[in-house]
C-alpha cells in the first residue's frame, strides 16, 4: 500500500482529507505541519507492521474522537501542547481571551491566575507572550494538573501550578492579589443538545449546572477577594450567555464591563475592571 492509497483508505472510513494526512503523519513518526512531504512521498509504501495501526486510529477519527486525543498533541496560540482525556482539546476562539489577557497586561510586570486550566493553554500562551508575568494555574482535576506540569516543563515556561476547586485551591503563602484572573470554566448546560458531539471530553470541563452557569457566578462572586483594585477578571463563555456574563459582573461591582468577539463573530468573552480604590 502506498502513501497515497493509504489517505485514500482513512477516507472510506468517512475521515476528511486533512486528518487523514496528519493521521498518517503520525502514523509515520513525522510532524504534523509535514503535509507537503506528504505530496512529494506519495508513491512511497506504508511499511506493512504500520497498516493495523493506521487503520485502527481511522476508526477512533470516525467514530468522532478528536484527533488530539488520537495524536496526543493540539496548538494552541502558536505552542505545541500535549493533552488527553483528562483535559479539553484547546480551541482556536480561546485564543480570544488570551489576546484580551496580553492586551489587558501589556508590558507590565503582572500577577496572574489561571482558574480550571486544563491542559495549561491558557496559562501557558500568556506567560510565552508575556515573560514578565507572574502565572498562577489551578485545576480541580489531577490528571489534567499533572498534562499542564508537563506542558509547561516541556516548554520551559515556570508556572505555579494548584490542585483544587477555583479559589480554594490557592494555599495560604499565596497573599498577594492578582492584577489579572482569567478563566475558561465550564459553562454548558446539563441538558444542552450539543453535549453528545462533545462525549469524548471531560463532563466535568464542560457542564455547569441547568443554564451552565454555576461555575461563572461562583467565580464572579469570590474574584473581588483575590483582585487588585484596578484588577481584571475574564471570562470565556457560551456564544449566547454574554448578556447574563455582564449581568452578573456588573451585579458584583466590575466597571469597564465589555464582551470580546470570537472567530465566527460571537461574543465569547467577558469581562470587567475591579474598582480602584477612591
Amino acid at each position: 500500500m502506498t502513501l497515497t492509497q493509504a489517505l485514500r483508505a482513512i477516507q472510506t472510513f468517512g475521515v476528511d482529507r486533512l486528518d487523514a494526512q496528519l493521521l498518517l503523519l503520525h502514523t509515520l513518526g513525522r510532524p504534523t505541519h509535514d503535509r507537503a512531504w506528504l505530496l512529494a512521498h506519495d508513491s512511497d509504501a506504508l511499511p506493512d507492521a504500520l497498516e493495523t495501526t493506521l487503520m485502527a486510529l481511522a476508526q477512533r477519527r470516525a467514530a468522532g474522537e478528536p484527533l488530539a486525543y488520537i495524536v496526543g498533541r493540539k496548538e494552541f496560540f502558536g505552542l505545541d501542547l500535549q493533552v488527553d482525556t483528562h483535559t479539553l482539546v484547546p480551541r482556536p476562539d480561546t485564543e480570544t481571551l488570551v489576546e484580551w489577557s496580553l492586551e489587558v497586561i501589556g508590558s507590565t510586570p503582572a500577577n496572574v491566575l489561571d482558574l480550571g486550566t486544563g491542559s495549561g493553554a491558557i496559562a501557558l500562551a500568556i506567560r510565552h507572550a508575556a515573560p514578565q508575568t507572574q502565572v498562577t494555574a489551578v485545576d480541580a482535576s489531577a490528571g489534567a494538573l499533572a498534562m499542564a506540569r508537563a506542558n509547561a516543563q516541556r516548554l520551559a515556561l515556570p508556572i505555579g501550578f494548584h490542585h483544587g476547586s477555583w479559589f480554594a485551591a490557592l494555599p495560604a503563602s499565596i497573599t498577594s492579589r492578582f492584577d489579572l484572573i482569567v478563566s475558561n470554566p465550564p459553562y454548558i448546560a446539563e441538558h444542552d443538545p450539543h453535549l453528545p458531539a462533545l462525549a469524548f471530553e471531560p463532563r466535568s470541563a464542560l457542564t455547569a449546572g441547568v443554564d451552565g452557569l454555576d461555575d461563572i457566578r461562583s467565580i464572579v462572586q469570590q474574584a473581588p477577594q483575590h483582585l487588585q483594585p484596578g484588577g481584571w477578571l475574564l471570562l470565556e463563555h457560551g456564544y449566547d450567555q454574554a448578556p447574563a456574563v455582564c449581568a452578573l459582573l456588573a451585579a458584583a461591582g466590575f466597571n469597564a464591563v465589555q464582551s470580546r468577539q470570537d472567530l465566527g463573530g460571537h461574543a465569547r468573552c467577558s469581562g470587567g475592571q475591579f474598582p480602584t480604590a477612591p
